[in-house]
């Protein structure tokens, strides 16, 4: 099956662009995520890095690092905070509470309580507060290595408890503790079960600080996913894990399908204690992207098939249709017909392309031309050699044979008193024979097609005149009467031939012109030629003959012979002579007699 160049180019284009599209495609929606990851991570070590640095310049003032957090999260979208050795914000100087344990009258004792674990936002949106200054509270805490966390607060008035369900769920996980994290107060009597590690308080809350909501150091407690990481954070420092986080840490996180990337650094303070830079990024940008990136490329390919489609008809414009045209040229060409031309010129290879093609065609008809017209003239030449041949040996019979015959006479010698007249009859034959084969000869060399005019200006009237001189003498035998009309005017031509041509006319008139009939000569002009005319009275040509008078041998009077010096190759000689000069010329019958013609241009 054969495919136009139109289709391969749209199936080249179309899968061209369809891979493309498809290799981003595939790209964006597989690598990209990965690319996003990486290069989000690297870029937030980095300004981690920067944020460490700035944050050791700041000597733990509580508002230089708020502020430096803050900036950090509208610069990177990410959260960002600072732990202490025990996992505790350090700037979480506005989120907790005071209570002093045992009974009202001892007052040894004041613990301060972070309730950034213990508290939700939805806690703090109540009408009223959940803990306020005089609530008597339950207070559940856990030790270990000198290290006291709570992680159970309940307030009497209020029968309200909050748990630390990160804590909780190690404590249950270490402790093989039977109850569930979310039990009633009555069954959270660890202390009774456990003597060692875990610590029930009882006590008054002299001071509650609860951030503001319009405040913006507080909007990092609103992020509950954020708070629970830290968490999860400080419970793994308390269950002895603090080894795995002495180097930079990068960790994944997954929730309801949205993935993060948790960033611990661990940073010597003044002191020479571990504190943490702790952040979290979303990566759920880059599969939203990746998402919408799917919808888009439903358009995108559609668009790209639309594309394919107007670049396969700019491709048959401008490609193809030049092509297709340069095809059947070419296949013209193969069959030799040269009349095509590509007519396409725009400048680039194709339009080289087709200028090249039309000068080969140009070229290779010249040349075809030429070697046509030379195999012509080479079967014209071979044509007049066999002519020349035939015409000669024929022509040659009739004298041949008189000279025959008087040799033979002279041999036998019968007659011998007219022996000078044989002897001249023979010199006759001769000088016919000479004459015919001069008239052959200058015939053959006209019809060859390599003979070349030289043109000159000459004066038409005094080659008349001249010729008219020299026939004279035959004039005057056969009592003729010449009538010249000539104008003086100068033609543009072959002197010597056009004067053999005006010779044979007349010598052709003074031949069939009766004795005491008249000759008219003429020269007429016609804009740029000049026509002359010779008229003899006497004898029409047939009609059906006056075309062959120009032929070789033919003589219109079959009465007359030989011996009145006629070749028969006069007219044909002229004729061939005025094709030569490119001349019109004719014979027709007028009311007595007959008129020969021909024209010459006008010398400008």
């Amino acid at each position: 099956m054969k495919f136009g160049i139109v289709l391969k180019l749209f199936l080249l284009t179309t899968t061209l662009c369809l891979l493309i599209t498809g290799s981003i495609y595939i790209g964006q929606t597989i690598f990209f995520k990965q690319y996003y990851a990486n290069r989000k991570v690297n870029e937030l070590k980095s300004s981690i890095k920067s944020f460490e640095k700035q944050y050791l310049k700041s000597n733990g003032d509580v508002q230089t690092i708020q502020q430096l957090e803050q900036d950090f999260y509208r610069a990177q979208n990410t959260w960002i905070t600072t732990l202490d050795h025990n996992g505790n914000m350090k700037t979480a100087n506005d989120f907790y509470v005071e209570i002093k344990i045992g009974t009202i009258k001892n007052t040894n004792e004041i613990i301060k309580i972070p309730l950034y674990h213990l508290l939700k936002e939805d806690d703090l949106l109540q009408d009223t507060p959940p803990i306020s200054k005089g609530d008597i509270v339950d207070v559940k805490t856990i030790d270990k290595n000198n290290i006291s966390i709570p992680f159970y607060l309940y307030v009497v008035q209020r029968d309200s408890y909050w748990i630390n369900q990160s804590m909780w769920k190690n404590i249950d996980n270490s402790f093989q503790v039977d109850n569930e994290p979310y039990v009633i107060k009555e069954k959270l009597d660890l202390s009774t079960k456990y003597n060692e590690g875990i610590h029930q308080l009882k006590g008054t809350v002299q001071n509650v600080r609860i951030p503001d909501r319009n405040d913006v150091s507080s909007i990092i407690y609103s992020n509950s996913l954020f708070m629970d990481r830290i968490n999860e954070f400080q419970t793994n420092l308390f269950m002895d894990k603090q080894n795995q986080y002495e180097t930079f840490k990068t960790l994944d996180y997954e929730q309801n399908g949205i993935k993060y990337k948790l960033f611990i650094d661990p940073i010597k303070d003044e002191n020479g204690e571990t504190n943490y830079i702790f952040s979290m990024a979303s990566l759920q940008p880059v599969d939203e992207a990746v998402r919408m990136v799917k919808d888009y490329f439903v358009y995108m390919i559609a668009f790209v098939l639309l594309l394919t489609i107007l670049a396969s008809i700019y491709y048959s414009i401008k490609i193809a249709k030049p092509l297709l045209r340069i095809n059947d040229t070419t296949r013209k060409i193969a069959h030799l017909d040269f009349s095509e031309r590509i007519e396409y010129h725009s400048k680039d290879e194709i339009g080289d392309l087709s200028q090249n093609i039309n000068l080969l065609s140009n070229t290779l008809h010249s040349h075809i031309t030429q070697l046509q017209q030379d195999i012509e003239k080479e079967k014209q030449l071979e044509n007049t050699r066999k002519e020349f041949i035939s015409g000669v040996s024929h022509e040659l019979k009739t004298p041949l044979s008189i000279m025959k015959s008087c040799i033979s006479i002279l041999k036998d010698g019968v007659a011998s008193h007219k022996k000078d007249y044989y002897f001249e009859a023979m010199e006759k034959e001769v000088d016919k024979m000479d004459l015919l084969i001069v008239d052959m000869l200058e015939l053959a060399k006209y019809q060859s097609g390599t003979y070349k005019m030289k043109m000159e200006p000459f004066f038409i009237d005094k080659i008349i005149d001249h010729v008219c001189n020299q026939l004279s003498l035959e004039i005057e035998k056969k009592e003729l009467t010449v009538h010249k009309d000539l104008a003086t005017i100068e033609v543009f031509a072959n002197q010597h031939r056009i004067e053999q041509v005006i010779t044979n006319y007349i010598t052709n008139a003074i031949r069939y012109t009766p004795v005491h009939k008249n000759i008219y000569i003429s020269t007429t002009i016609e804009d740029d030629q000049v026509e002359v005319c010779v008229e003899n009275k006497g004898t029409h040509i047939p009609n059906d003959q006056l075309d062959k008078v120009w032929e070789r041998f033919y003589r219109g009077d079959t009465s007359r012979q030989r011996s009145e010096g006629s070749t028969g190759l006069g007219l044909a000689i002229s004729k061939n002579i005025l094709e030569l000069h490119g001349a019109q010329y004719g014979v027709v019958n007028t009311s007595d007699g007959v008129l020969f013609y021909f024209t010459l241009n006008k010398n400008s």
